[in-house]
């Protein structure tokens, strides 16, 4: 009779820690999978936002999409583990997005250039950047480390400048 009590608790136990973990994500802010638009009036003011300064689109077709990630190894260009998402037409040469972000903290952008707007990655016509510009090369298969693409934001706006590569 005791075995079904310890079985329940232990069910609780395992409830009452999901609660706890997710409580502590949402009291960090960080929801993933957010498309939201290009606001310029967000990186107006004091709250915690991205202003990106792109240059080098090749192209006025296709889309442009801007991903914000949390600069952690488990997250990185990883699939779904975005946190917000920008897709607007491309305009050749230079473009400016506002990326809000959800607090305070370290952060990493990759942006595409699908150039006919197909939504899928053509190795041979797509474009691509990531925030501190590290070198893309066959070695890191265009994935470079977080490490490399980490950048600090606080409590106001953070300009950034990515160039876009072709391959």
């Amino acid at each position: 009779m005791s075995r079904p009590v310890t079985i329940r608790l232990a069910a609780t136990g395992l409830a009452l820690a999901a609660l706890a973990g997710a409580s502590f994500a949402g009291a960090q802010g960080v929801t993933y999978r957010n498309t939201i638009s290009n606001n310029p009036a967000a990186c107006r003011g004091e709250k915690p936002s991205v202003l990106i300064t792109v240059s080098g689109i090749k192209a006025s077709t296709g889309t442009m999409r801007v991903q914000l990630y949390r600069s952690a190894s488990s997250d990185w260009l990883e699939k779904g583990k975005w946190i917000n998402r920008i897709e607007t037409p491309a305009k050749a040469g230079q473009m400016t997005f506002c990326m809000p972000v959800p607090a305070a903290g370290t952060y990493g952008i990759a942006i595409r250039h699908d150039i006919n707007g197909n939504g899928e990655t053509d190795m041979t016509l797509d474009g691509g950047g990531m925030s501190n510009n590290p070198s893309l090369n066959l070695f890191n298969m265009g994935r470079p480390s977080y490490k490399k693409t980490a950048f600090e934001v606080g409590n106001a706006v953070k300009p950034i400048s990515i160039t876009m590569r072709y391959y």
